[in-house]
């Protein structure tokens, strides 16, 4: 597995192949998707759900993405430290992946690490995002479930508005919950999934979580709030509805990759005599658009 996601990551010639082969032993993971800002807990409460889905006797594969080392390109590996605990485990396998400058919290290889971790036959498989704020809220793309977590004193419910989460949550969860503040957090997380009706529009009963990872505290009521959502994509139809989005965009981003390699030559998709030809004044972006999509559909610069 860990050789088939370098494939992934490097965007090895092969790869068309290993997925054609692992198709067909895909789609029966739980993809649990689990966001929020630098600070809140994220890694601890990972390593908590590991504990408890293993404890149910499931296997667990945990796709963590890192920040990418500015040096080396590689992942920092800072999440692997806080799971050693489960390092040994057979049924339990957790992977870094770099961002590599990727937004929205993922990186560009996850949707296809993803499909190797499902076709390994894992029972869960978690995302963990970076951790980068207000822009990553791409994992309610490439997940089942989204987990948003937060903690007292990260900023109240007009920020968890602005970024974005209470459109992607499935499941909020208020960590470090002995902490003061954390009963106001709490409080204004329903007001604002009241004032946006996601109950009604959607179905779901968004369910306000309190844990405090680092004790396991809250650990069984996640879970089966995480399980109680995973019954209702089901019955309602929703899952597939998500896997199906999840798969449009995934080929739509490996199309357009192909694309930019089959005729960008060696200067990519925008040469840089058209790059300088903008930047001079003598086209303007539209006609120097219209110039690559004219590369794209054979019909030259035609208006």
């Amino acid at each position: 597995m860990a050789r088939l996601i370098s494939l992934v990551e490097d965007g090895h010639p092969a790869l068309p192949e290993v997925m054609a082969a692992l198709a067909p032993y895909g789609g029966h993971a739980h993809v649990i998707g689990l966001t929020g800002s630098p600070g809140v807990g994220k890694s601890t409460t990972t390593a908590a759900l590991i504990t408890a889905f293993r404890d149910a006797g499931r296997r667990v594969a945990v796709l963590a993405v890192d920040p990418s080392s500015p040096f080396s390109g590689g992942a920092l590996l800072g999440d692997r430290i806080r799971m050693e605990q489960h390092a040994t485990d057979p049924d339990v396998f957790i992977r870094s992946v770099a961002s590599r400058g990727h937004l929205g919290g993922l990186s560009f290889a996850t949707p296809q690490a993803l499909r190797v971790l499902d076709a390994a036959g894992f029972d869960v498989v978690l995302v963990e995002t970076v951790g980068v704020g207000q822009s990553e809220v791409e994992v309610a793309a490439r997940a089942d479930t989204t987990v948003v977590i937060l903690a007292p004193g990260m900023g109240d419910g007009v920020q968890a508005a602005k970024a974005g989460i209470l459109e992607i949550g499935d499941v909020f969860v208020v960590n470090k919950a002995d902490r003061d503040g954390a009963d106001e957090t709490v409080r204004e997380l329903r007001h604002m999934i009241q004032l946006g009706n996601r109950e009604q529009s959607v179905g779901w009963r968004t369910p306000v979580v309190r844990t405090v990872a680092s004790r396991g505290d809250g650990t069984p009521e996640l879970v089966q709030a995480l399980t109680a959502h995973r019954h209702w994509l089901g019955e309602s139809g929703r899952l597939e509805a998500r896997r199906r989005e999840r798969a449009r965009s995934e080929i739509e981003a490996i199309a357009l990759a192909e694309l930019r390699r089959r005729i960008g030559g060696a200067d990519g998709l925008v040469s840089d005599a058209l790059a300088s030809s903008v930047s001079r004044g003598d086209t303007d972006v539209y006609a120097a658009a219209r110039e690559v999509l004219g590369r794209v559909t054979g019909e030259g610069t035609r208006q």
